[in-house]
């Protein structure tokens, strides 16, 4: 593998004059100017690099990527950091694994940690890193100050970053979810979050009202540098715009293929397409990432549900959102219009152009919309295929692969087999499932008893708690293993229940009243 020289970080819009180490970016979160950090180089990993992971065990894995990107951190504190955060919080030893549906369709199975969402597989990681950077730089003397994590969610984040960051010393953090917007046990999940650094509020609006928010919290400097001048705080993210979430990720998409290889359902050397139910851009970006290291990986095919502004770009070059409707669908993680990450995936396919990154973030914070350039497009075109899936089809798609395979995926991860399905060639394909069935029973109990879309359940299905559904369910289906930390979610308190606007007013004083209380 390529010599793990120290990475350096810089911006995707140019605003970074001086390169920032990767501890310094991990604790930022969000570049100055409001880009986001990409690192100054990719290490690239042999395929007989790649295929040799498969002797070891995934916190190993994923020590091996991180060196390999020459953090600034010793090897020893990467190793016991890593086998910290792939430990017996997975209740599976493989961490991730991989559950062959047939001999050409393999699905990721990333919902195995302490949330069962794909989120843990970031944010076991995060903290500890954040935590670790911050000591750093706090024994170099670059650092005096704690710190305050804001999260906009869409319904997994928020309750994975809470997880992984309570009980950090230095560190209190604030999650905010979309009133409505979240299933039944997401919410609760969120709400009845214990630990004395945390803070959950409903925010009235969807996601991007949620994430604009959050963003213009960040971007205001006098608010900034009141935080610090009286509090001693420093702002910063968990959520996908921040480098430290995107690394782990790509951990598992080189995992995969060489576990997929180890177990003789891959040639070593063979292309393994990917599917990924995308929102902000982040899970296949990092599949992306991954196939620049050297992971033989083919086609990257983009799973969008209605709100398939992602679709509509990859498929025209236009990323439009002027008139644009908000669709609530079965699979909530997805329900995003403005996707975070497209900036650092547009970033490297135009040859790491930060004025036209400017620009068409600029055009897209001002006219809600933008158009990239004839030769970024064929690049892009040249690495994805994009597809939407309606929400009845998200839904018949759970029925017909339960009916199939006999199992039970959840509406994201339906909404990528269906776009597999669609766009797959050749090539074995694997599907990123990122979630447990369990976190949405409400639409697999419609999928799986023909309840139209959007249609309310039958009365005493509605009079059911989300955990009392998924009981029904897996007596139904006969799939009985239901996560402990989803199944006596009704036991938990409820901690939490401020509604608060989505304005940048609205979120600076909630902020500020919960770091008071924090003091």
């Amino acid at each position: 593998m390529t010599e793990n020289s120290h990475v350096e970080f810089f911006d995707t819009r140019g605003n970074v004059s001086e390169p920032y180490s990767f501890t310094k970016a991990l604790v930022a979160g969000l570049a100055p100017g409001g880009g986001l950090f990409v690192p100054n180089r990719i290490p690239h990993f042999s395929l007989e690099d790649i295929t040799a992971l498969a002797k070891l065990p995934y916190h190993q894995r994923a020590a091996a990527v991180y060196k390999a990107f020459g953090i600034n951190l010793p090897d020893e504190q990467i190793d016991q950091l890593m086998a910290q955060c792939y430990g017996d919080n997975f209740n599976n030893e493989a961490i991730c694994p991989i559950t062959s549906l047939d001999e050409n369709t393999h699905v990721l199975e990333l919902w195995h940690g302490p949330t069962s969402a794909f989120k843990d597989m970031a944010l076991q990681c995060l903290p500890r890193f954040f935590s670790a950077s911050a000591q750093a730089l706090r024994e170099e003397g670059k650092l005096d100050n704690s710190f305050c994590i804001l999260v906009a969610t869409s319904g997994d984040t928020g309750k994975a970053a809470l997880e992984g960051f309570k009980g950090v010393d230095g560190v209190s953090i604030g999650v905010l979810f979309p009133d409505g917007g979240v299933s039944d046990i997401q919410r609760k999940q969120m709400v009845t979050t214990t630990g004395g650094n945390v803070q959950v509020w409903a925010v009235r609006g969807n996601f991007d009202d949620c994430q604009t928010g959050v963003k213009r919290v960040f971007a205001d400097a006098d608010f900034n540098q009141r935080l610090m001048s009286e509090r001693k705080v420093a702002l910063s993210s968990a959520n996908s715009i921040n480098w430290g979430r995107l690394m782990p990720q790509i951990v598992y998409y080189i995992s995969s293929y060489s576990q997929l290889v180890a177990d003789g359902k891959l040639e070593a050397g063979q292309l393994l397409d990917v599917c990924v139910p995308t929102g902000n851009f982040g899970n296949i970006l990092a599949c992306w990432y991954a196939k620049q290291m050297g992971t033989p990986i083919g086609l990257l095919m983009c799973a969008s549900n209605e709100n398939r502004v992602l679709t509509d770009f990859i498929n025209t070059g236009t990323y439009d959102i002027s008139n644009r409707p908000f669709v609530l669908t079965p699979s909530p993680s997805m329900d995003i219009l403005v996707s975070s990450n497209l900036e650092r995936q547009l970033f490297e396919l135009t040859g790491r152009n930060p004025e036209a990154i400017a620009q068409w973030m600029r055009a897209l914070n001002e006219n809600r919309c933008f158009r990239i350039d004839r030769a970024t497009f064929g690049k892009l075109r040249e690495g994805f295929a994009a597809e939407s899936v309606s929400n009845q089809d998200c839904l018949n798609t759970i029925k017909e692969v339960f009916a199939r395979y006999g199992y039970l995926m959840d509406p994201h991860t339906a909404v990528a087999f269906a776009a597999t399905e669609r766009l797959r060639g050749e090539n074995p394909v694997l599907v990123a499932s990122t979630a447990h069935w369990a976190k949405f029973g409400d639409n697999v109990y419609r999928a799986l008893f023909d309840v139209p879309a959007g249609q309310p359940l039958p009365a005493d299905k509605a009079a059911l708690t989300g955990c009392q559904l998924n009981a029904f369910i897996a007596d139904e289906t006969g799939c009985f293993y239901v996560p402990e930390n989803l199944a006596m979610l009704d036991e938990m308190e409820v901690r939490f229940s401020e509604v608060i606007d989505g304005t940048t007013a609205a979120i600076e004083q909630a902020t500020a009243a919960f770091l008071d209380s924090q003091a």
